[in-house]
């Protein structure tokens, strides 16, 4: 099995770095006194090659490396039985460490594999994908995990035709693992479930609330401090003109992308609001804000695995900026140019998981949209 290699054996000349070490150790052994001994070339070829290349790899160059330190000590000292068999010993024992060493790698590296795609697919059933068209809107979501973490993240994303209109909702769990998926899932039932039957989108927010405190009284293990989730609720309903309606729970604002270019974050007229769980620190009720969503606008909603990405003189990624002056046939290519972005922005070395949801109206919309059908 060839493996991925680590960042520090990611060159195009690692597989052949064993290969140079052999001939430079033969060389060096021909050129200098008998008392010179290149030994460690040859017992490097297959240590190096162990923890990255296959097997095959790794046997080839530990054979080659003991090959060739038998022909050199038959070639310069055909009389030092003793001493020739100590060295081609002691490089022949070596490689058959490296090909234990070779096994134990590949074997936690597929155990990893394993845990990832366990990872993989418990988020995909804990969020799933959504329909590419929901009502009026054309629907696109990424789920983009950073290459240091197999965990289970905590972002989460949602959209569900209502009989008040689409509803979305983007949020972030504190945390990672198990309790971070449990809590998504609490989240996004709670919130299929309101969204359905509550006609205002602040007593959405409200059932979110609710369903986070309560459950932090019957867990002991939920920090009543840290347990809190980030998110930012949208709505847009059927009747015309459309318009965008939303609360933003201490998330990143969603950035509106004009037909013409322009961008432009969606912020209310009131004070930012605290995280879902922490609402009891400061009660007051939600307001939502409302601007209008004309045809042919790109509504972006994203978690802070976006807005926190940095890149190496510390800038934060500015979604807004970036997408200025940009269009976009649909919400796909939106989310595509945006991964790509943020990973040139930090020079593929994304920090935290990065869940993203686009929706489109398009230019040839209808005035209303034809309900009845539920995600």
């Amino acid at each position: 099995m060839h493996r991925r290699a680590p960042w520090w054996a990611g060159g195009r000349a690692y597989p052949v770095l064993p290969a140079a070490l052999i001939t430079l150790g033969l060389v060096l052994d021909f050129v200098t006194p008998p008392r010179f001994t290149l030994t460690p070339f040859y017992v490097a070829a297959p240590l190096l090659a162990a923890p990255v290349l296959s097997l095959a790899a790794t046997a080839a160059y530990g054979l080659l490396a003991t090959a060739a330190v038998a022909v050199e000590m038959a070639w310069r000292s055909p009389l030092l039985w003793s001493e020739a068999g100590i060295k081609t010993g002691t490089v022949a024992t070596i490689s058959l460490i490296a090909v234990a060493v070779n096994r134990i790698v590949a074997a936690r590296d597929q155990r990893v594999a394993s845990a990832r795609e366990i990872a993989e697919a418990v988020q995909r059933a804990v969020v799933p994908e959504p329909p590419p068209r929901v009502g009026l809107l054309r629907v696109a979501a990424r789920y983009q995990a950073a290459q240091r973490n197999a965990m289970v993240g905590g972002d989460l994303y949602a959209v569900r035709e209502t009989p008040y209109g689409v509803r979305m909702l983007v949020g972030d769990v504190r945390g990672k693992g198990l309790a971070a998926t449990e809590a998504v899932a609490l989240i996004l039932g709670a919130f299929r479930e309101a969204a359905e039957c509550e006609p205002e989108l602040e007593t959405v927010a409200a059932r979110l609330e609710t369903a986070l405190v309560r459950e932090r009284t019957v867990r002991a293990d939920l920090d009543p401090v840290e347990g809190f989730t980030t998110a930012v609720l949208v709505e847009v309903p059927d009747d015309p003109p459309v318009r965008v309606r939303f609360i933003n729970r201490g998330h990143p604002p969603p950035v509106l992308l004009a037909p013409g270019g322009d961008t432009g974050y969606l912020e209310g007229d009131t004070d930012p609001a605290l995280p879902l769980g922490l609402g009891d620190l400061l009660p007051r009720p939600d307001r939502p804000g409302t601007v209008p969503f004309p045809p042919g606008t790109h509504l972006l909603l994203y978690t802070d695995g976006v807005s926190e990405a940095r890149d190496a003189d510390g800038v934060f990624y500015d979604p807004a900026d970036r997408l200025r002056g940009r269009d976009f046939p649909g919400p796909a290519a939106l989310l595509d140019r945006v991964v790509e972005d943020v990973s040139a922005h930090t020079g593929d070395g994304l920090q935290d998981d990065m869940a993203l949801l686009a929706v489109h109206l398009p230019a040839s919309a209808p005035a209303t949209a034809p309900g009845g059908q539920v995600y």
